[in-house]
């Protein structure tokens, strides 16, 4: 059998997703910003994708923006608030363990001139509400640290930081990104308390290509392109409505309630089994995310045992796929020992994961290790 454990990679389309595809390839195929029967036949696709989505978000249709994912929506969301909060200051907080989409654009937005400074965390990966106070000042423009961190599963303090924010008085925008947490967690942008919120549809069984953004009304950003009046300008182009379909089919099926506690049971069994395995670290927290099980083999290379997991057919993955393969800058500033970076796995899973998937993880594991001290 086939033990896909990679889903905070991406998750394989549901059947809501292809569904709701069809309707855009073969029903309502045209471009939604054309006047005739068969434009406003994709507007209405369009429409109700916008409602699917804002439903399950908890918040208003006229807040969400689609982009092409969560590496846009990322992006909109930091040169965006950064150029249209300049007037107020320059200073940027951004978390150590964020996904690349957040932490190289605020290294552009360094090169640019802005005082960009990187809140540390714990051993978990976890950032401290008194190190975000500590560096936060009257210059201060712009907060964006993750709900769930996407190596580690950890759950950042980021009801916490809203609070913060508010008692400070503080005119820095608020963005949160919540790709990994989507679907897994109850969310609701409002409750959070950001201004910005960023989405996914590849990790809630949707297909690649759509994003989205959601704004809190009365927040101004600036576009990053230029073009037609398509969602008021900030994302000109002609929307990808087959995507867009996708991700509105997925999110129809989103309840993370329903999940949460099956997916926990799994985790923790799991967990319980590899914790009795020699030469086994657990690198998550017990309170992570229960999608995502970070752990090391110390002293054996993770491409190594990730791809003798591979052709037992069970599939993780080595750190974040953007990653590509190079030590994890997430484990790093966590302070984890370098042995245990370069060794390391994750483990992911969906609501669909079954016991039988972790078990032939847990067997392609012990396996492994006793292919390599045979071999040693």
């Amino acid at each position: 059998m086939q033990a896909y454990l990679d889903n905070s990679a991406t998750t394989p389309l549901c059947e809501t997703a292809k569904q709701w595809m069809r309707r855009a390839v073969e029903q309502d195929w045209g471009n939604p910003s054309s006047l005739h029967e068969v434009g406003l036949n994709a507007e209405t696709l369009l429409s109700d994708c916008r409602a699917a989505l804002a439903k399950a978000l908890r918040c208003k249709e006229k807040e969400l923006l689609f982009t092409s994912g969560g590496t846009e929506a990322n992006n909109l969301a930091l040169f965006g608030a950064a150029y249209a909060q300049q007037k107020n200051g320059s200073r940027i907080l951004v978390s150590a363990v964020e996904h690349p989409s957040v932490l190289k654009a605020a290294q552009q937005l360094a090169a640019e001139g802005f005082d960009v400074r990187v809140i540390p965390v714990d051993r978990f990966g976890v950032v401290s509400l008194k190190d975000v106070e500590a560096l936060l000042d009257d210059k201060t423009i712009l907060v964006s640290v993750m709900a769930v961190n996407n190596e580690l599963g950890s759950i950042e303090p980021v009801e916490a930081i809203a609070a913060l924010l508010k008692k400070k008085r503080s005119r820095a925008l608020f963005h949160i990104d919540a790709v990994q947490a989507f679907g897994k967690l109850p969310l609701s942008p409002q409750k959070l308390g950001c201004d910005l919120l960023t989405v996914s549809a590849h990790k809630i069984h949707g297909p690649k290509g759509a994003g989205a953004l959601w704004i809190k009304p009365g927040v101004t950003i600036r576009p990053r392109t230029f073009g037609g009046e398509q969602q008021n300008g900030l994302r000109p182009g002609t929307e990808p409505t087959v995507a867009i379909a996708g991700f509105a089919g997925a999110a129809t099926k989103v309840a993370p309630e329903q999940h949460l506690a099956r997916v926990t049971a799994l985790r923790d069994g799991f967990v319980a089994a590899l914790r009795k395995l020699p030469d086994v670290v657990v690198n998550s927290a017990d309170d992570a995310l229960p999608y995502i099980v970070n752990l090391a083999l110390p002293h054996h290379p993770a491409e190594v045992v990730l791809n003798f997991l591979s052709d037992r057919g069970v599939c993780v993955s080595s750190g974040s796929a953007c990653a590509k393969g190079h030590r994890s800058p997430v484990l790093t500033a966590a302070g984890l020992d370098p042995a245990i970076v370069s060794s390391s796995l994750r483990v992911s899973l969906s609501t669909e994961t079954t016991e039988a998937e972790l078990q032939a993880c847990l067997d392609g594991i012990r396996a492994a290790l006793d292919t390599i001290r045979r071999k040693g």
